[in-house]
């Protein structure tokens, strides 16, 4: 499927400000009193973190495909 540059840039900002709650998240969640009470839900965050990195990263290479 062909995406055009407008939607690739305005998903990566999606991208972007999901990624950057996701570590905000991240950062509570080890902060409380008790952070293994938070396991299930710190590996689901993490987990995260690293699918939208990917998501990223391709939709940057395709940016630079654009070019």
């Amino acid at each position: 499927m062909t995406y055009s540059q407008t939607e690739l840039t305005e998903a990566l900002r999606q991208i972007d400000s999901t990624l950057h709650k996701l570590r905000e998240v991240v950062k509570t969640l080890e902060a409380k009193e008790n952070p293994s009470r938070y396991k299930s839900q710190l590996t689901l965050a993490r987990r995260r973190i690293e699918a939208f990195t990917i998501a990223r990263d391709l939709v940057e290479r395709e940016l630079k495909k654009a070019e």
